[in-house]
């Protein structure tokens, strides 16, 4: 079965970290029979080329100097602090269009799998209808939010669901706005991680490495090198957060949250960085009491991995952000998950389909420092309780978020649409 997948992003050269998620998906995609061709715009005059053994068609819409509405940030946030980029979303879907048509009359797939339909499904479509080539649209969610900002916005995407044969979601959240756009069917279809090891030896030395806080177990060895690392030898229970630093990932809440936690247990490790970087050190520079709070900066994946082998929780505070944005689904949170990592995280948009409360981790309101700071005060008094949700994370991974169950949901559908 041969998939043509378009998107507005995707891995310039071998070693780009840009939608780790999407590439991996592909990767499973072909594992599973699937012939996968890519179509993205061009970044900076980048050419057509090939990642991974996969064909990726770069379409131009501007002098290379201008391509630069996509990658590296999301083109919201660019067309915002350049408004300038607007202008180059016409000839950006005109181009795409004419790619798509070319590419579908040479390579003949028999399914379009369009991301963030907005605006790619316009991109699609004219291939879809010339060649009668089913056309699948796949939410994430920043599609919907801009319905809020531009009500234009409201009827292309209504027009554009009704014109697809099949709609996935990367969550519960997604899908429930998708459907108050239009009733129709949609496949829930999330991510799995993007980590390339994943042991049940993680979890349990991270069950050993949480009970490192306490006094009679302060250092613990480790026969897996990829997730296991001697704990802080000040035995602090280590808060990890990684992500980038923008309004919704609510990085301020935790920060005020150091103040209901004891300065000689707890330590708040902060990675990424991001344009909130400096007002969220200076916000904790002005925290004089409580949990101490470190700023990494950007890391090497290897720096990465030692955060997340030496850290004793992963928690994402997120909120429903002034512009109404929000977590989609949280893919970080399989990933610290799958390195045993116990959860703390907010209850708000995908993130109950990961984090079950009291089960796979543990939910708090949004916006409520008091809420993080007595959950991370359980878990590190309870290491019972970070093994029951260990276990119950572990479950939920493998009932939900396996790429071998993803994918073989995607295939079921591809299928269905050639019969």
């Amino acid at each position: 079965m041969k998939v043509l997948v378009i998107g507005s992003v995707y891995p310039r050269f071998q070693e780009d970290a840009e939608v780790p998620w999407l590439r991996t998906s592909i990767a499973h995609l072909k594992k599973a029979g699937a012939e996968i061709q890519v179509l993205a715009p061009a970044y900076k005059g980048l050419k057509s080329h090939d990642i991974d053994g996969t064909h990726v068609n770069r379409f131009r819409y501007a002098f290379a100097n201008w391509e630069i509405l996509t990658h590296e940030e999301g083109a919201p946030s660019k067309m915002a602090s350049k408004p300038w980029l607007q202008l180059l979303a016409i000839p950006y879907i005109i181009n795409g269009f004419f790619q798509c048509i070319r590419i579908c009359r040479k390579w003949h797939p028999d399914v379009i799998h369009a991301h963030w339909p907005f605006p790619h499904a316009y991109i699609a479509l004219g291939a879809a209808k010339l060649f009668k080539i089913p056309l699948v649209l796949n939410f994430h969610g920043a599609e919907l939010l801009l319905i809020r900002k531009k009500k234009w916005v409201k009827p292309l995407l209504k027009f554009a669901i009704g014109q697809a044969q099949a709609i996935f979601a990367n969550s519960s959240f997604t899908a429930g706005k998708i459907k108050a756009l239009r009733n129709v069917d949609v496949e829930w279809s999330p991510y799995g991680t993007t980590l390339e090891t994943r042991t049940d030896e993680a979890l349990q030395t991270r069950n050993e490495n949480n009970a490192s806080c306490h006094p009679e177990r302060n250092v613990v060895e480790s026969k897996d090198p990829v997730t296991i690392v001697p704990h802080a030898v000040n035995g602090k229970f280590k808060i990890l957060f990684v992500g980038r630093h923008i309004e919704r990932k609510g990085i301020c809440y935790l920060i005020e949250a150091a103040k209901y936690l004891p300065r000689d247990k707890f330590e708040i490790r902060i990675v990424g960085v991001g344009d909130l970087t400096e007002q969220l050190k200076a916000q904790a520079a002005a925290v004089k009491e409580g949990a101490e709070i470190i700023f990494t900066g950007k890391l090497s994946p290897e720096d990465l991995a030692n955060e997340y082998r030496t850290a004793n929780v992963f928690t994402l505070p997120a909120i429903v952000d002034h512009k109404g944005d929000t977590e989609g689904l949280g893919v970080v949170l399989i990933e610290a998950m799958e390195l045993g990592l116990p959860i703390v995280a907010s209850n708000v948009g995908g993130i109950p389909d990961v984090v079950v409360d009291g089960e796979s981790g543990i939910l708090v309101p949004e916006k409520d420092p008091v809420a993080l700071a007595d959950a991370f005060k359980r878990l590190e008094v309870d290491p019972t309780l970070i093994q029951k949700l260990l276990a119950g994370a572990r479950k939920r991974i493998d009932e939900c978020f396996t790429w071998d169950g993803i994918i073989e949901r995607q295939m079921e559908v591809y299928k269905r649409l050639q019969q």
